[in-house]
């Protein structure tokens, strides 16, 4: 990175003229001539308009040294190095301070998951360039060393929650060689590039949705849409109308959507059981030229 030193004196930096000497008065002609300059064009001197336009040039480029610097200093330190640099303008907005704030507030008064250092595990378990499935939820277990920043996943011992069961028991019939870990930490897919994304990543202890609506949702729009912009072929699976909703621009003719019903006790009858989504993501992964997910490896 530049230093403002050395921007200063790139644009400041004028050649000065070179000086002729002449003979001393009183010197004698017949004793030899003085010396001449030395042959080359001088640079003449900067106009007024040169010396404005350096003076602007300069400060554009102070200014731009500053909001990289700034926007580099706003972007949590806990979010994984690859995935700094994509994040980093939405990090610098207004609304992102404010959510922090607010985080940081009700932290200060009331029990929230996950804990500060796991709220951006997602983006530490691998490159943001090495995401190849997209799984989207909605908002963090409420409950007690459950939440660790992975959609649908809880941190061990906790038991699997419904949900998390019933996806399990789809991997029974539709992976072969799948059987229940005994366990609900889905790290082992987040670390082959399964990107387990919550709408919402914070939540207050035992109030479902408490953080809902607070700049959450505008941040996870902006790396789901990073997403869609920069990689090609990725798989989302939208599960329910929300995943459904929040996935509605993905550009289907670069990436593969896979769309059921949310495996929730409530709804999980009426179309995930069957959907086959995990088999078929590694159909398309492999047509792709893409490793296949290993959905054993937990």
């Amino acid at each position: 990175m530049i230093g403002q030193k050395t921007l200063l004196s790139f644009f400041t930096a004028v050649p000065a003229k070179k000086r002729s000497r002449s003979p001393e008065p009183g010197g004698n002609p017949e004793a030899g001539s003085p010396k001449r300059p030395k042959t080359g064009a001088s640079s003449p001197p900067l106009t007024p308009e040169q010396l404005e336009r350096i003076c602007r040039n300069k400060e554009a480029a102070l200014q731009r040294l500053a909001a990289r610097s700034s926007s580099s200093s706003l972007v949590p330190a806990e979010i994984g190095q690859s995935w700094r640099a994509a994040l980093a303008g939405e990090c610098s907005k207004p609304y992102f301070a404010q959510l922090m704030a607010f985080v940081a507030q009700e932290r200060k008064h009331h029990t929230v998951y996950p804990p500060p250092h796991q709220v951006f595990t997602w983006t530490q378990m691998c490159d943001i360039r090495d995401v190849k499935v997209v799984i989207l939820g909605q908002d963090p277990y409420h409950g007690p060393r459950q939440a660790h920043g992975l959609c649908f996943s809880v941190q061990r011992p906790v038991p699997p929650p419904p949900s998390l069961e019933n996806i399990y028991k789809e991997l029974a019939t539709d992976i072969e060689g799948f059987s229940h870990p005994g366990h609900g930490d889905l790290t082992g897919w987040a670390q082959q590039g399964v990107l387990l994304l919550n709408a919402v990543l914070t939540v207050r202890a035992h109030q479902a949705a408490s953080h809902k609506e607070k700049g959450w949702e505008q941040f996870t729009d902006a790396v789901v849409s990073w997403l869609n912009r920069h990689l090609d072929g990725l798989v989302f699976m939208l599960w329910g109308a929300y995943a459904q909703k929040k996935g509605s621009a993905i550009d289907r003719k670069r990436h593969h959507v896979l769309q059921a019903v949310h495996p929730s006790p409530l709804s999980v009858h009426r179309g995930f059981f069957g959907c086959k989504h995990f088999s078929r993501t590694n159909e398309l992964l492999a047509k792709s030229g893409k490793k296949p997910i290993d959905w054993r490896a937990l």
